[in-house]
């Protein structure tokens, strides 16, 4: 059964331009992380190591405790119009960036790179707290609502940390010193801030047919490739199950393969019905070239042709389920082979500057105040942090946006 102290980390907030996928996403080729060594049908297969492997949950500092009346004190370190950043969100934010940093470099790094890469996410931590914050915001004024995704995303933590009831998982979420609310209000957020980026800056990256050819022809080199397939995987451990546990699994396996056989997503069906380690990454395995699998698989795999399905296969700890998500053949690759991998590589590239020309227009219609002492990594101006009503006082409409004054006048404006 999986430690639920690491439901939490599922939530650690991620670099926005990374929060949005590209449209058709493909299997990456460049920099792969570390693949699983897969072993024949009568062995388990192994452990797939991960670059976003769940974390411990950060244990957040409780605020300070005045000595005048017994007063909670918690230190301000930003406002964004009515929302507050505090200094024990901003210190969780540098913990996160430095395990995401790690998880990242796994064993590919030096220790000078995996130091400069930790400084660089930790510079924008604060960016990124005030980031999500607008970003929340916007979705509230949108009106837009993610409840029923909600509901479907901690049925799947409970599901994957194999508890039987919501009840059973809040219990889990309360016992390693989480506040229940303020967990499913982390995964509100997230989904609103994807929402929020898909519908005002994804859904403005347009790669037209032409883009891709163009990029297709001016790098044909980096799609000269030896004959290799991309696979995903779905695995149901059986391991200290008894007879009749085992059939019952079995079952769940053929059931998990007939699904997809009938038209359902494979990454969904991983999701939910694997209990492998890519689960969370639809069951995606990576790219292999014959000589990297056992020869039994390998014989299976490098037969089949794209989207093919394994039957299932029995292992020493439980059944597999194996699909081809791309056969390459040996040399140039085709642009039918490579066209989705090229539009995700122009998307993502436009992504990033895209959102950050939105967040900037999103600050430019908000009031956003930061304590003299803290840097924000995009430019966000020092002041002086004014206590106000809870209620805001809309003082005008920019770009068709309300802009709420909430803090008082700047010192620099005092004289208006």
């Amino acid at each position: 059964m999986r430690n639920p102290a690491v439901i939490a980390a599922l939530f650690a907030a991620l670099p926005l331009a990374a929060q949005q996928p590209p449209p058709t996403p493909a299997p990456q080729t460049q920099n792969p992380a570390p693949k699983p060594t897969l072993e024949k049908p009568d062995e388990a297969p192994a452990d797939v190591p991960s670059a976003a492997a769940p974390k411990k949950p950060v244990p957040v500092k409780k605020p300070a405790v005045s000595a005048e009346g017994g007063k909670v004190v918690e230190e301000i370190v930003a406002r964004v119009n009515n929302e507050v950043i505090t200094r024990s969100e901003f210190e969780h934010s540098k913990v996160t960036a430095e395990e995401d940093a790690k998880n990242d470099c796994q064993s590919r790094c030096t220790p000078e790179q995996l130091k400069t890469l930790t400084e660089d996410r930790q510079k924008n931590a604060l960016r990124d707290l005030i980031d999500q914050s607008l970003l929340v915001q916007r979705a509230k004024d949108m009106g837009v609502s993610v409840e029923p995704e909600v509901i479907k995303q901690l049925d799947q933590i409970r599901i994957e940390n194999k508890l039987q009831s919501m009840e059973a998982l809040e219990q889990a979420v309360s016992g390693e010193g989480l506040n229940w609310e303020d967990f499913k209000n982390n995964i509100r957020n997230g989904l609103l801030t994807k929402k929020v980026i898909s519908s005002e800056v994804g859904s403005h990256i347009n790669i037209s047919k032409d883009e891709i050819q163009k990029y297709y022809d001016e790098h044909k080199a980096e799609f000269m490739r030896p004959e290799q397939v991309a696979l995903r995987s779905i695995e149901v451990n059986t391991a200290g199950k008894d007879e009749a546990e085992v059939a019952e699994l079995r079952k769940k396996a053929e059931t998990a393969r007939k699904r997809i056989m009938d038209g359902e997503d494979f990454g969904e069906i991983a999701k939910r019905y694997s209990d492998g380690s890519t689960a969370k990454q639809g069951g995606y395995l990576g790219e292999y070239k014959r000589g990297e699998l056992s020869k039994e698989l390998e014989d299976t795999v490098f037969k089949m042709k794209r989207n093919d399905l394994t039957e299932v296969m029995e292992t020493k700890q439980g059944f597999l389920i194996m699909q081809v998500l791309e056969h390459y053949d040996e040399g140039e690759q085709s642009l039918s082979k490579v066209e989705n991998e090229i539009e995700g590589k122009l998307y993502n590239q436009r992504m990033e500057p895209a959102l950050r020309e939105y967040l900037k227009t999103l600050r430019e219609e908000s009031y956003v105040v930061i304590k003299p002492g803290y840097q924000d990594a995009a430019g966000g101006s020092n002041s002086e942090i004014q206590e106000v009503s809870a209620t805001p006082e809309v003082t005008k409409t920019k770009k068709g946006h309300k802009k709420y004054l909430l803090f008082g006048k700047r010192a620099a404006d005092s004289g208006d």
